[in-house]
C-alpha cells in the first residue's frame, strides 16, 4: 500500500490504503505561501445509496499499480488545464469502511480559487469514472459488488477520446 504519509520533495501526494485517510493532514500539506486558496473535497460512506436504504459498510478493492498510475495521469492533465494549481493530493482508502469513514480526499491548492475548485472536481468526477477500484456495499438484506462509476454529467471531463485514452492506462 501507498505511504499515508505526505510526501516532503513532490507537489503531488497520491496513495492507496488500507489505514484512515488523513484529510487534516492532507489539507495542510497542500497549503503553501503561494497559495490562496486551498479546496478539499471528502468522500465519505454513507447509510444509503441509489435505491438502498440502510447501508451499513462498503468494501474497496483496487489494483493499486494501476490506480496510481491514473491517479498520476489525471494530475498531469489538470495541471494541463489549470498550469497555476500549486499541489495535489489523492488519497483513497482500500479494504471494509462504516458508515461516516472518509473513502476518499482530493486536495488542490492554487494562488486562486477557480483553479482549486475546478481541478479538484475535474480530478474526483474523472476518478471515479477511470480508476479501477470496486465498491462492495452490505445492508441488512445482503451485499453487492457494484460498478462504482456514476453517470457524471460535467463539462470539466474530458471528450469521448480523450477519456478512452485514460481507460487504456487503467486495463
Amino acid at each position: 500500500m501507498s505511504s499515508v504519509q505526505p510526501p516532503t520533495n513532490r507537489d503531488e501526494w497520491l496513495a492507496i490504503s488500507g489505514d484512515p485517510i488523513p484529510s487534516e493532514t492532507a489539507t495542510a500539506w497542500a497549503t503553501t505561501p503561494a497559495s490562496g486558496a486551498v479546496v478539499s473535497f471528502l468522500g465519505v460512506a454513507r447509510d444509503h445509496s441509489i435505491d438502498r436504504d440502510g447501508v451499513t459498510s462498503l468494501e474497496y478493492e483496487a489494483y493499486e499499480d494501476q490506480v496510481l498510475r491514473v491517479f498520476s495521469e489525471l494530475t498531469s492533465e489538470a495541471r494541463i488545464r489549470w498550469v497555476e494549481i500549486n499541489r495535489v493530493a489523492i488519497l483513497h482508502r482500500v479494504g471494509v469502511l462504516a458508515v461516516g469513514d472518509t473513502a476518499v480526499v482530493v486536495v488542490v491548492s492554487s494562488p486562486h480559487r477557480d483553479a482549486a475548485f475546478e481541478a479538484a472536481r475535474f480530478l474526483i468526477d474523472t476518478l471515479k469514472a477511470t480508476a479501477p477500484i470496486w465498491k462492495r456495499e452490505d445492508w441488512s438484506g445482503g451485499s453487492d459488488w457494484g460498478l462504482d462509476a456514476e453517470a457524471i454529467q460535467s463539462s470539466n471531463l474530458r471528450s469521448p477520446d480523450e477519456t478512452k485514452s485514460v481507460q487504456n492506462v487503467a486495463s
